[in-house]
């Protein structure tokens, strides 16, 4: 009898560690996926947080502005949480969920959570995020890019050095052209992009 009771609870044991290293490799799996997955597409986007003096130069250039901030590519909110303390209603789009339940949490400890939004979105699914800006876009909007310029596009003006860089693009400009009033079908006057190629 008691043969037989040792081996049940050994059998019990091994049951209870198999539940807990696959539990834990199940978590470690849910929590690391979209950190990684980014990294294995075809246009690599791992997730890498604006620098201080990098959210300074976004904030100097949106000086003497006014409007929404849309920030693509958001990551951890920081640029978005810094236009909304500049008093700029902003909105955060990024691909990684996780970063976004970070983003929203630190908007409300920040105390801006009803002018800082975040929203889950792949922004590669956006076709030609270029020629939707060109389209859709206000003469006065100002498209700010982080990280990487856009390949179309000649800055209006490019602010600090390295990965601090930050490129300036006035719609007016990148479009050539003035068009006129009513023709757009949404207005996103500044738009800040850390992760296009």
């Amino acid at each position: 009898m008691s043969f037989e009771a040792d081996r049940l609870k050994k059998r019990r044991w091994g049951l209870f560690l198999t539940g807990i290293v696959g539990g834990t490799l199940a978590a470690m799996y849910a929590v690391a996926t979209p950190f990684l997955m980014p990294a294995l597409r075809r246009v690599c986007l791992p997730f890498v947080p604006a620098t201080p003096p990098q959210v300074e130069n976004v904030v100097k250039v949106l000086r003497c502005r006014r409007g929404p901030l849309v920030d693509i590519g958001s990551g951890d909110g920081r640029i978005v949480i810094a236009a909304a303390k500049a008093g700029f209603p902003a909105v955060g789009y990024e691909l990684n969920p996780w970063l976004v339940y970070y983003s929203r949490y630190r908007a409300w400890r920040e105390g801006v959570r009803d002018s800082a939004r975040f929203y889950v979105s792949d922004l590669w699914k956006m076709p030609q995020l270029e020629k939707k800006l060109e389209l859709e876009l206000k003469d006065d909007a100002r498209v700010i890019a982080c990280r990487f310029p856009f390949p179309h596009w000649t800055p209006n003006q490019v602010m600090g050095e390295g990965t601090d860089t930050v490129w300036v693009y006035d719609a007016s400009t990148f479009r050539g052209s003035v068009r006129g009033p009513g023709t757009l079908t949404r207005s996103l006057p500044a738009v800040h992009s850390e992760r296009v190629s």
